[in-house]
């Protein structure tokens, strides 16, 4: 044989050998969709690259699919096609309708125990942890961005509306009283709020101690009413509705829409999501605008308030349909997202609630909260008191289209149509249809 060919044959057989070699070494790739943009993107693609970084064998990819209902809806019509990712993040209102998809789910807890990943469901914040298991305690989703509704205030408008920085309102009567002397001072509204519903009517009840729905708010089965049009809550949304003539209150719309009005300066005070507080950092903090963080204001007539406040964000759900091989990388990567580091300094990053209380005492002992003071406002407000049956969360069918009924109807409130009482009894009604609906297609 000439020389030549046998340099040729071993240089194929090399090329083979690389090529075999680079099959065994190749990484199976799991697909997260998600619904967090700008800074909080960012900060899942550093998640990703940690968790890559520190094995070889999987390469988690994180793909954003737009809004939390946009991610949910591409999610299930990625099932129904059969190409369904491996990892979804869903908002806390889309529990219910992913406990109902039958044969669509892979039960956080039965996978850990399937691939025998180290796992114990007491690690995890008990708050955040019942929100989103079974009666019986077994967690069904993994918790990732869990937040809960805090109190934001301007500590520099404050000062000029002669109020004290330092002391922020603990009750309803005297966020009116500070909103009026904040507009007085030439403050364009006194205070607005993020995510209308979750905030003044779901949280408002649980920080009440007031239920939002029969048998539990739904923990206790599906053939459940609501119960908002209770006269706690026709009472807030009356002051509120009134408050706007004098800009002590503003509504700026759906979701995290109002942001702005804070950040700019337009309000003095504003309740949202903790997993603000990042943005905040960024857009006022950083460039020398004080601002507080503290507990939701309360009423202080209404017995057993306050309680404890509940979570909102969202989960990672595990998706059937993949090579069963693949989710042994899924279990991995829960045990990377829940390693106390990990954890603590995504909850320092984005400002959302550690999920296990080995962050939290990681955060602790960085000197994180004298550093950034109020960051830890969360926590303890969702672990103020033990939960009660009106306190530990939602579970509600179809939630999504209901809290599109509470938005229109408080909306309708707010551009002077209907009174506080007859929208809250409208949303009752039209929101029964749909847990009726939700109750029937899964019995």
């Amino acid at each position: 044989m000439h020389p030549m060919s046998r340099r040729t044959l071993f240089a194929a057989a090399l090329a083979a050998g690389t090529c075999v070699a680079g099959i065994a070494q190749a990484q199976t790739e799991i697909q997260f969709w998600h619904a967090m943009g700008g800074q909080l993107g960012e900060a899942v693609n550093r998640l990703a690259d940690g968790f890559n970084k520190g094995q070889k064998d999987y390469k988690l990819v994180p793909i954003y699919k737009g809004s939390y209902t946009e991610t949910l809806t591409a999610a299930i019509a990625a099932f129904r096609a059969k190409q369904a990712p491996h990892l979804v993040q869903v908002f806390e209102v889309g529990t219910a309708n992913m406990m109902a998809a039958k044969g669509a789910v892979y039960p956080v807890h039965q996978l850990m125990a399937d691939f025998k990943q180290p796992f114990d469901i007491k690690a995890y914040v008990a708050p955040v942890a019942g929100y989103y298991s079974t009666a019986d305690g077994k967690l069904l989703s993994m918790p990732f961005n869990s937040s809960t509704s805090v109190f934001y205030w301007n500590k520099d408008m404050f000062k000029k509306a002669g109020l004290d920085p330092e002391k922020p309102p603990k009750t309803w009567p005297e966020v009116g009283e500070y909103g009026k002397k904040l507009v007085a001072s030439g403050a364009k509204c006194g205070f607005t709020t993020q995510w209308q519903t979750w905030i003044q009517i779901e949280n408002f009840g649980a920080w009440h101690n007031i239920p939002f729905a029969t048998k539990q708010n739904g923990f206790a089965g599906t053939d459940i009413q609501l119960l908002i049009n209770d006269p706690v809550r026709v009472k807030h949304i009356e002051t509120l509705a009134s408050w706007q003539k004098g800009n002590v209150f503003v509504y700026g719309g759906r979701e995290g829409k109002s942001t702005p009005m804070f950040t700019s300066g337009d309000c003095g005070m504003f309740m949202g999501s903790a997993g603000t507080a990042g943005t905040i950092e960024a857009s006022m903090i950083s460039k020398g605008v004080p601002v507080g963080t503290g507990f939701l204001p309360y009423w202080p007539d209404v017995k057993g308030a306050p309680q404890n406040s509940i979570i909102g964000g969202a989960t990672i759900w595990v998706m059937q349909g993949r090579p069963k091989a693949d989710y042994k990388g899924v279990g991995q990567f829960f045990g990377y997202l829940s390693d106390p580091a990990v954890q603590a300094q995504w909850h320092m990053e984005t400002g959302y609630v550690p999920i296990t209380y080995a962050a939290y005492e990681v955060a602790k002992s960085r000197g994180f909260y004298q550093a950034k003071p109020g960051r830890d406002v969360a926590i303890k407000q969702l672990t103020l008191n033990e939960p009660t049956p009106n306190s530990k969360g939602l579970r509600i069918g179809n939630f999504v289209q209901i809290r599109d009924v509470m938005d229109e109807e408080l909306e309708a409130v707010w551009a002077g149509k209907k009174t506080a009482k007859q929208a809250l009894d409208s949303a009752v009604e039209r929101g029964n249809k749909l847990l009726a609906d939700f109750a029937r297609a899964n019995k």
